[in-house]
Formats: C-alpha cells, structure tokens, sequence
C-alpha cells in the first residue's frame, strides 16, 4: 500500500511541470531522493520529505500564516512526512493540527494535487530540549481554499500565533528573506496564474 502511495507521488512529481528554475532544480533533486534514498520519508534521513499547504480564500486575496517557533517568523503551514507516503492527507492534517482549520479543500493543480515544489535548507536548531542537525526538506505544496470566518487556534509547540493576511502581506512579514523572495513570491505569481 504505501509503495504505491510512493510511486504514485513518484509518477506525479515527474509529470510536474515546473513554474520556473528554482522547481526545475529542485524536482530533479526530490526525484533523486524518491529513487535512491528508501528512508527520504523518514526524519532520520538528512533530506527527507516534507509537506507545505499554501491556504487562501475563496477570493485568493489572503493567505493563512502561522508564527513559527523555531524558524522566529510569519510563516507557511506544513510538516514531516514522518513515514508517510500520501503527502496531501499529511498537508491537511497539519492545516489542522497547526491552525485549527479543519474544513479547507485541496484545489486540483498539476499531477497528483501537487501546486510547487522546492528543497528547503533547515539550519540546527533546538527542538524540544535537543539539537536538531541542518537538514534539507524535499517539499511538496498543495494549495488549499479555507473560510477565513473558520476559528483558529495555535499549537503552542510549533507557533504562538495564527492570523490570515493579504498575499503581499505574508512577504513582507516574513523574516527569512530567502524563503520570502523565492518561494512565497514565486506562490503569490502562481496563484495570479492558475
């Protein structure tokens, strides 16, 4: 069964059109890893799967952000594929676990769902009382529509705080100016274009 949530996501991920070079490099390096490394699901692997859920309005006018604990900034939504194989269930139960949002709906964008991909680089850091090593997250985005009017709650060991914004806003939030300027730019311009 999950061999074959693996090369489903394969087969999907290969078919992936990329929106620009960033998702052209980075595919052929989650495709590498999907190939060659059968522990890439797993935390214990130095570049291992992960998920995001870029989640918008109706209107796609406003985004859903969280104030990520370790990373110190206004930031998307997501998680460890911890084993797991079908990333977009993943996707949605961290929409949930993190935010409260328990209604949001994927929207069908490219092959399996999948709406951009990149590789995120992870500097050390403490988690829980113990040193985490720098690691790279092979992530795969779907993008989900949510009611702004849903409630929303924080999960007090990954934020501290849960708010929608403008599109331009989550930018300018933001504190990592890589993740700002190359990836939730490069979602805001998708968005424009799907």
């Amino acid at each position: 069964q999950e061999e074959t949530k693996r090369m489903s996501l394969y087969e999907s991920i290969a078919a992936f059109q990329p929106f620009n070079e960033q998702e052209a490099t980075d595919k052929e390096v989650i495709l590498h890893a999907l190939k060659s490394d059968p522990h890439c699901f797993d935390r214990s692997a130095q570049a291992h799967m992960t998920c995001s859920i870029w989640t918008v309005d109706a209107a796609m006018k406003q985004t859903l952000m969280v104030y990520h604990n370790v990373y110190d900034s206004w930031s998307w939504i997501g998680g460890h594929a911890d084993g797991e194989h079908d990333l977009a269930a993943v996707a949605l139960r961290e929409l949930e676990e993190e935010t409260g949002v328990a209604n949001a709906h994927l929207v069908p964008c490219g092959p399996g769902g999948i709406f951009s991909l990149e590789v995120l680089t992870v500097d050390g850091h403490e988690k829980r009382g113990a040193y985490v090593g720098s690691h790279l997250h092979l992530n795969v985005t779907y993008l989900a529509i949510a009611d702004p009017k849903e409630p929303l709650r924080i999960k007090p060991d990954e934020n501290n705080a849960v708010a929608w914004m403008p599109l331009t806003e989550a930018i300018e939030r933001s504190s990592e100016p890589w993740i700002r300027d190359r990836i939730y730019r490069k979602l805001i311009d998708k968005l424009a274009a799907f």
